[in-house]
């Protein structure tokens, strides 16, 4: 417990009469008296007013949270005593994160169980625990802060953002793709693998149109096609000191790997294997190619724990260690955050060598800062000459961007929370188009 500025300010005007008691000593009874009433309003008060240890806490949250999302947690408290408490409750989650909606009061009538929510937005990847919960409350006469603390030690594991999987999942099952940002490409081309036979539709073409079946039958049948199944799609991830840059408290490397648990998951629902390379300047993960629905679980688990480092990346071990382990040809994505011009055009180097016998499509993240900079208008020379210098780095990395597609490697070239719908959008026009 701890005084309140209105005890204190109770005392203090106590005081002043015993202060002019030096000068006038009738005043110095009076001010003992008003500091003895003050006094006992204060135990009086404390004695009176519920504690917040009478108050049960509960903290109800998931075992695995998504980096980079908002996550819910519940606290639920119950009012042990016979009077209503209004009490403010404060949590500490997993560090580095954001919270929302923390601290917050709730009113807990006698002898009743309510709950409260907050959410909470985890920076970065991996294993972690939550803290202890702090409840405080006024007293009845607002005299004193009564507090309590409870450790409620609680394991939580931080995963690649799944909450966006399921999303993708919902909007998928609801024909609203375009709602998550995903563009569906307009050439929807049809399936080069026979699957059944059907009556013919008004919207056939009539190429597909089975003339031995329908003699059979007597009524027009069509072939029906689906898209190619069972390619392959593989995805290098730059684990070097490039993408260890944050926006909003959360790395490209944690947005790269969102967009690849993303689009793994998308993949592996059209019946494609999907793997996974992590390399900086050296090998960090190899996930050979899965498939099936549930090989989703397998990915995450392998890949949460992940993390960039501060060294600068081997492209060229990354290309002898592609080729070393993974030679069908399949889609690799590269997914990659070039700082400048010069680190543009050495991975560009080596993305052109794995263009045989593979398909390539290099993600790159843009450097938000240096492109808002561009955007601004500069009001002195020393900004008109950093909007200049961001012009010439952005049309620089551009140039390196168009040689790069004229060589045959299709390029994403995107802001970091776009990275997962222009990915899912480029895979399905590279579907529908038969490139791989």
């Amino acid at each position: 417990m701890t005084p309140r500025m209105l005890l204190l300010a109770l005392f203090a005007l106590a005081g002043i009469p015993l202060v002019s008691g030096v000068f006038y000593p009738a005043l110095a009874q009076i001010g003992v008296l008003l500091t003895m009433v003050v006094l006992i309003a204060a135990l009086v008060d404390l004695a009176i007013s519920a504690r917040p240890t009478a108050v049960e806490v509960r903290r109800e949250a998931s075992d695995v949270m998504s980096v980079g999302a908002r996550n819910a947690v519940k606290v639920w408290l119950r009012n042990g005593s016979r009077s209503t408490m209004t009490v403010e409750i404060h949590d500490e989650p997993p560090q580095p994160c954001t919270l929302h909606d923390l601290p917050f009061v709730i009113e807990l009538p006698p002898d009743s169980n309510r709950y409260g929510i907050y959410h909470v937005q985890p920076h970065h990847r991996g294993q972690y625990r939550f803290g202890r919960i702090f409840l405080r409350r006024r007293s009845l006469l607002s005299l004193w802060t009564l507090w309590d603390e409870r450790l409620l030690d609680d394991p939580v594991r931080v995963y690649p953002d799944i909450q966006a999987v399921h999303a993708v999942e919902l909007l998928a099952r609801q024909n609203r793709l375009a709602a998550a940002g995903v563009r569906l490409s307009r050439i929807r081309g049809r399936g080069n693998e026979f699957d059944r036979l059907r009556e013919y539709r008004r919207e056939d073409e009539y190429r597909s149109i089975d003339w031995r079946a329908t003699a059979k039958h007597q009524t027009l049948i069509s072939r029906e096609y689906v898209v190619e199944r069972n390619q392959n799609i593989i995805f290098v991830l730059d684990c070097g000191r490039s993408m260890c840059n944050e926006l909003d408290g959360v790395t490209h490397f944690d947005r790269a790997l969102n967009a690849v648990i993303l689009l793994s998951y998308v993949a592996l629902r059209q019946g494609d294997t999907v793997g996974v390379l992590a390399c900086s300047n050296r090998v960090q993960r190899w996930i050979p190619p899965v498939r099936g629905a549930s090989a989703i679980q397998t990915l995450i688990r392998q890949t949460y724990d992940l993390e960039p480092t501060y060294d600068a990346s081997d492209y060229s071990l990354i290309v002898e260690e592609l080729r070393r382990r993974h030679r069908k040809r399949s889609l690799v994505v590269f997914v990659s955050h070039a700082l400048d011009e010069v680190h543009m055009r050495g991975i560009a180097r080596h993305v052109r060598q794995i263009r045989s016998p593979h398909l390539v499509l290099g993600a790159f993240v843009r450097n938000v800062p240096l492109h808002e900079k561009l955007e601004t208008v500069p009001r002195t020379d020393l900004e008109a000459f950093q909007v200049a210098a961001a012009a010439e780095m952005i049309a620089a990395q551009t140039l390196q961007i168009v040689q790069l597609e004229k060589s045959g490697v299709l390029v994403v070239d995107t802001l970091p929370e776009n990275l997962s719908s222009r990915l899912i959008s480029q895979y399905l026009e590279i579907k529908a188009r038969h490139l791989l």
